[in-house]
């Protein structure tokens, strides 16, 4: 690993690098922070792939990226006179201070528990900080990510279940509710009763540590996996998959099961 001066001296490197780019590079010159905001998007996406592929050499790779676009922002910023990349730092230096007083304060958290309980209290306390709660979450979060987000801070303030044994409660309610809409044929009700499924399932996934949209990305791959699995096999057999009836494909979907 590298010292603390060659790290420095790396981040320096980047620095000068995107001075040069921003001043000799037509599509680097012409950038803006909305023409960024779509990529910065698609990179923090690549970098979560990596992350659930546990590729180190892919990780490393993304957060580079990543950090690309932290320098390209702070370079716009620096260019319209409004911040520059020493501003961002320092921000988030003291942010940093100012939220782990048990670190660099008087106070004392000895748990990541008892961290997490005063986290919301201490945000609420920042100069410029959050008014609510509930303030930030950001609007533009995933819907389940969004969701779980919304519990986890609700937790933090108090407001959560005494045992966790009874949101399979909860879980059922909402499910019986779903499925009195559907017998109604109630397009709106029936929409929304999804929803609260939903979010009472991922509610339930919190409360047992499971991270919802991990768990949900598993199921994906395992799908993926089972259904190429279908195509290639009737590929190989001289078949169609869409001439296959839904039996012949069950069957080869219990072999794709057994094949993991």
């Amino acid at each position: 690993m590298h010292t603390k001066e060659q790290k420095t001296e790396a981040f320096g490197r980047l620095l000068d690098i995107m001075d040069e780019l921003r001043v000799k590079c037509p599509w680097d010159a012409k950038q803006t922070n909305e023409s960024l905001r779509t990529n910065t998007i698609e990179e923090v996406y690549e970098l979560c792939e990596a992350i659930i592929r546990n590729d180190d050499n892919e990780i490393k790779k993304e957060l580079g990226d990543v950090l690309l676009h932290v320098v390209f922002y702070a370079k716009i910023g620096e260019e319209k006179g409004t911040y520059d990349i020493a501003d961002v730092c320092n921000a988030l230096c003291d942010k940093l201070i100012f939220r782990h007083p048990h670190v660099f304060g008087d106070e004392a958290a000895n748990t990541a528990g008892e961290v997490e309980k005063s986290w919301e209290q201490i945000k609420l306390k920042e100069k410029g900080g959050n008014k609510t709660i509930l303030e930030g979450v950001p609007a533009s979060l995933p819907s389940i990510a969004k969701a779980h987000r919304i519990q986890d801070k609700a937790r933090n303030a108090g407001f959560d279940w005494n045992k966790k044994e009874d949101v399979w409660d909860k879980v059922a309610e909402e499910l019986t509710e779903l499925k009195n809409e559907v017998a109604h044929m109630n397009e709106d009700k029936t929409e929304a009763e999804f929803g609260d499924l939903f979010f009472s399932l991922i509610n339930a996934a919190r409360l047992y540590k499971v991270n919802p949209d991990n768990a949900l990305e598993r199921t994906n791959q395992k799908f993926i996996h089972r259904f190429n699995y279908i195509e290639q096999e009737a590929k190989r057999q001289g078949q169609n998959i869409k001439d296959m009836t839904l039996s012949e494909m069950d069957a080869l979907w219990d072999k794709a099961k057994q094949s993991e």
